[in-house]
């Protein structure tokens, strides 16, 4: 069964820091493709950063945005991946998704974690 649990949304001021989390249910998860998705109101839902297993190691890309303030990582001994967000901006909040890349094809999602941003 595939489950995703975001958790660590909040308010913050601008220039502050949030670290998300997205546990997962096993450890299988640590081979997939994951990443972080947002959507604010009105808007579509957009990828904020994701990585990928590629031999030994992980790759990961960023939204242009986010570049240089956000970094992706992943736990494998906790099955869990972390969205680190610095220098938080009133335009990054939104609601915050995980998500994986099954084997079937089919992404997966959490249910997502609200971050708003003051300014």
């Amino acid at each position: 069964q595939v489950q995703l649990v975001e958790s660590g949304g909040g308010l913050v001021q601008a220039g502050g820091s949030l670290r998300l989390s997205c546990a997962t249910s096993g450890t299988i998860f640590s081979i997939r493709p994951m990443g972080w998705y947002r959507q604010a109101p009105g808007k579509q839902r957009e990828l904020v950063a994701a990585t990928t297993r590629r031999g030994t190691g992980n790759s990961t890309n960023y939204a242009d945005s986010v570049k240089g303030r956000f970094t992706i990582t992943r736990d494998n001994a906790k099955n869990t991946v972390y969205l680190q967000m610095n220098s938080l901006k009133p335009e990054n909040a939104a609601v915050y998704y995980c998500d994986v890349r099954w084997f079937d094809g089919i992404d997966y999602w959490g249910q997502g974690t609200q971050v708003t941003v003051s300014s």
